[in-house]
């Protein structure tokens, strides 16, 4: 059974890493970098802190720098535990993948992908009573996350593992903060 998951999930990755082209390469290398995405976390920061006031702002910032933290380093964990080759270091893929940027570490699950869906989820389900089309902001995730698939560092199933780890602590914070902090 796992090794059929894992043939599919290596086809997938080969029909979708085989989607791009040298031409949007300069485009997925710049939307994989979090630093790129700083206009519009601050744009997402300036509506939260709007509609939530500047205390409970902050405190959301403690929340998703927490959040950020235990994401990421659940995410090492599994990766330093399973060490599962990045298809770009596969030999199985190596030659058939276009490989945009090489990594070393390994793949399994995608820290991208689990941070980015974990703040995702918890501001939305901040600011989703505020704003109509609050639900947009889960481009973010979906964007950032194929990046790395385009770019040949993760399988899909890295990426939704990720996301999977990511809505869950997303969620789970949420509730903290709604508990102590929102008192809802």
């Amino acid at each position: 059974m796992l090794e059929k998951i894992i043939a599919i999930d290596k086809d997938l990755l080969v029909f979708l890493n085989g989607l791009g082209s040298e031409f949007f390469d300069g485009f997925w290398l710049t939307i994989t970098v979090q630093e790129y995405w700083t206009p519009f976390f601050l744009l997402v920061f300036y509506f939260l802190a709007k509609k939530i006031g500047w205390k409970n702002f902050l405190i959301a910032l403690v929340f998703i720098a927490l959040l950020i933290l235990v994401s990421d380093q659940t995410s090492n964990f599994f990766k330093n535990h399973f060490q599962r080759l990045r298809p770009c270091n596969d030999l199985d893929l190596k030659n058939i993948i276009r490989i945009v940027k090489p990594s070393d570490s390994y793949s399994f699950f995608s820290g991208h992908a689990t941070n980015s869906m974990a703040t995702t989820v918890f501001v939305f389900l901040i600011i989703r009573r505020y704003y109509k089309y609050a639900l947009l902001l889960f481009l973010f995730p979906l964007i950032f996350a194929f990046s790395r698939i385009y770019l040949g560092l993760h399988f899909p199933t890295d990426i939704l593992t990720g996301y999977a780890f990511g809505a869950t602590f997303g969620f789970v914070f949420y509730k903290i903060y709604q508990k102590y902090i929102l008192k809802d």
